[in-house]
């Protein structure tokens, strides 16, 4: 009962103290960035009960009128060494089963093109002969990135045993050691596969991001422009880049 109690919140018996009391408890439980995200999406749903005739576009105007919270949080994670990201593909050869080698190529891949793991489970195309691939990011926008080197040959390796059928470049694999062909991995997936891999090439936990974090740092500490780092990370701002 209680994850449906939001769908009867008496919108128009709301009064600019409530929202003040819900910004101040915000304030207490919650980092700037992340309480500035749920005032945003209380004042999109204020802004719907208007349209819907419950609350006056006065009154409206009048909840709405708060203030966001100031401040910055760093963000939490780390950055992966190169010999921790050895270990982790060397695990996986090591594995010597189909998991493995699929495995070598998702944290290769994450590694060196900066990809999310949102972003991994959806790539489906890849040009072998130029390296190419397309991303789609957040918001439906996509960019290129290129591979060479040790990713291009765990990704070969990889497609040697996927074979080319059409659909998504990563599937789930049975506990049979089997490819389910069709059937794409999830986001929770590669966390999953992630975590799997750390413990057991004994290294340090990280989280899928982390890898991503790893990518940038490394083209910012190399002397990359902040501005084709962004591009590169499919960031739509260098302050997301910098921070």
């Amino acid at each position: 009962e209680e994850n449906i109690t939001y769908l009867f919140v008496p919108w128009h018996e709301f009064e600019y103290q409530h929202i003040q009391a819900i910004r101040t408890k915000l304030i207490e439980t919650a980092s700037p960035a992340t309480a500035n995200r749920y005032l945003s999406a209380l004042r999109r749903v204020l802004k719907e009960a208007w349209r819907l005739g419950y609350i006056s576009a006065e009154k409206y105007h009048r909840l709405v009128d708060v203030q966001s919270i100031k401040g910055e949080r760093l963000p939490t994670g780390r950055e992966l060494t190169k010999s921790e990201i050895n270990a982790l593909v060397a695990n996986c050869v090591e594995d010597q089963t189909i998991s493995g080698i699929r495995d070598a190529a998702i944290i290769a891949l994450m590694y060196a093109g900066g990809l999310r793991r949102d972003e991994i489970v959806l790539v489906d195309n890849y040009d072998s002969q130029t390296g190419k691939l397309i991303i789609t990011g957040k918001g439906n926008k996509q960019r290129t990135v290129y591979i060479n080197d040790g990713v291009a040959d765990a990704l070969e390796d990889w497609l040697t045993i996927r074979g080319d059928s059409s659909g998504y470049l990563f599937f789930a694999i049975n506990k049979g050691d089997n490819i389910r062909y069709g059937k794409k991995l999830s986001p929770q997936a590669i966390y999953g596969i992630l975590s799997k891999r750390a413990e057991s090439a004994n290294v340090k936990k990280f989280s899928p991001h982390d890898l991503r974090r790893t990518f940038i740092s490394e083209l910012l500490d190399a002397g990359a422009d902040i501005t084709t780092v962004a591009k590169m990370a499919g960031h739509s701002s260098v302050n997301t880049t910098a921070r």
